[in-house]
């Protein structure tokens, strides 16, 4: 029975790793990875539009926080590329937000856009912070958390039925917006429940910080 046991388990972990390399990161992921490379000089970290290129060019960048809440994404794919204008005022779309907003249709595939879009979003909605990389903690979650949380982090993972648990969905805001980024480094670090290990002493603070921040951005 053991071996039989030990057997399960060692396929289970083969099968996780193999998910692994096939993980793709949420839209909200690369959205960040584009916003950091493109919009972030004028529109800030938060999105409030207090960039540091915004300040030396004199110019005042739309409030990302505020001003995407009321538009829709399809809206918000005009706004950024530049395409079509206002059916009312004739204005161009890319500068509903600001006069100086360029247009990136060149740039950014559609793909892109709508990545960017879900970080948008993110930055709109979202009463908690990123408080570490998620590029680290896209790796650490793969590493140590799909394995029960699931390749995409909707509590699916492999080990789910073997052992019959039903993990957070992490994509699920519901479930993860009224935790605290403390409820979740404390839930890592020190466990939770009968299943959800402590990690304590085998993930590092700053790692256990990167990993609740892609938590943030898997849950948009």
């Amino acid at each position: 029975m053991r071996i039989i046991i030990n057997s399960a388990f060692l396929l289970a972990l083969f099968t996780a790793g193999l998910k692994t390399a096939f993980a793709e990161p949420p839209p909200a992921f690369e959205g960040r990875a584009l916003y950091v490379s493109y919009c972030q000089l004028c529109h800030g970290v938060g999105g409030k539009g207090d960039g540091p290129l915004a300040r030396a060019m004199g110019i005042e960048p739309a409030d990302l926080t505020t001003t995407v809440r009321s538009r829709s994404d399809t809206i918000l794919m005009k706004i950024i590329t530049g395409d079509g204008k206002q059916t009312i005022t004739g204005r161009d779309r890319h500068n509903l937000l600001s006069d100086t907003m360029p247009e990136w249709k060149e740039i950014f595939t559609e793909t892109q856009i709508k990545s960017l879009i879900a970080f948008l979003r993110f930055l709109g909605t979202s009463k908690h912070e990123l408080m570490g990389d998620p590029k680290v903690g896209f790796q650490i979650y793969q590493e140590y958390c799909q394995v029960c949380h699931g390749v995409d982090g909707d509590g699916e993972g492999i080990m789910t039925e073997l052992i019959g648990i039903t993990p957070m969905d992490h994509t699920n805001p519901i479930e993860t917006n009224d935790l605290s980024n403390m409820d979740l480094v404390n839930s890592i670090v020190n466990g939770k429940g009968r299943f959800m290990p402590a990690w304590r002493g085998i993930i590092s603070q700053s790692n256990v910080e990167a990993l609740v921040s892609y938590i943030r951005l898997l849950a948009q």
